[in-house]
């Protein structure tokens, strides 16, 4: 008697695939009765479908655009929707601090575009992925007479991340992978609680890390800019 089977379908589409022993089964449609050629050689009730064969949903820019605007923000990695939550004061200010400063540089050198955390960019491998702040550089624009409604291809030249409590090494690594194999060149993440931010030119290691004494640069993704790191962490003073 077959004791299990593996069955590797979607909602829609039928398959067949084989038991160990050669024995056909098939299937119609996902969640439906599966029905063996030979019914007195299968134990139904002990087929079972493994969660790791089950199609990754493809999500189409229509289908990601039309998510509830409910004050949540999100990405898509590796097929699932990953709600990234709602940021607290501090995490907020920093990241309006960052992105002002840089957009009045940006800005005034034409160098290109600053874009906040809604701006959602498209990654080579299905995932869509949202910085904190993110800048991308005119020269990969050049073909563009202006923006689109939907994503942007690739990821920005310089991608800014500011940690909340919540984020792990393990989500910030993947993050960076994505980033650095999408067209970043330079990335940042700040650290609110601990004042200070490490500098990323690949996602293996941090290339530097910078205290409060220190200043943040654009280097050659944003030529000229500079930012004391201590800005980023100042009591309020009023």
């Amino acid at each position: 008697m077959v004791t299990a089977a593996t069955i590797k379908s979607d909602s829609t589409i039928p398959t067949v695939t084989r038991d160990p022993i050669g024995e056909t089964l098939t299937t119609e449609t996902m969640g439906k009765t599966v029905t063996p050629l030979r019914p007195d050689e299968v134990d139904v009730t002990e087929v079972m479908i493994a969660p790791e064969t089950l199609p990754k949903k493809i999500w189409t820019d229509e289908e990601f655009m039309g998510l509830p605007q409910d004050g949540h923000h999100y990405e898509i990695v590796n097929g699932e929707l990953i709600d990234m939550g709602s940021s607290g004061a501090l995490h907020g200010y920093i990241c309006s601090l960052v992105l002002s400063t840089l957009m009045m540089y940006i800005s005034s050198k034409k160098l290109g575009i600053v874009f906040d955390s809604s701006t959602a960019f498209k990654m080579k491998n299905g995932n869509k992925r949202s910085p904190d702040i993110s800048f991308f550089a005119k020269a990969r624009l050049q073909n563009l007479t202006e923006l689109p409604v939907g994503f942007l291809d690739g990821a920005p030249d310089l991608a800014i991340e500011v940690l909340s409590p919540g984020n792990t090494v393990g989500e910030i690594h993947d993050k960076l992978v994505d980033y650095f194999e999408n067209g970043t060149g330079l990335a940042w993440v700040i650290h609110p609680l601990e004042h200070y931010v490490l500098v990323y030119r690949s996602a293996q290691e941090p290339d530097r890390l910078l205290k409060t004494i220190d200043r943040l640069e654009g280097e050659e993704v944003v030529p000229g800019f500079t930012l004391p790191v201590a800005d980023l962490f100042q009591a309020l003073s009023f």
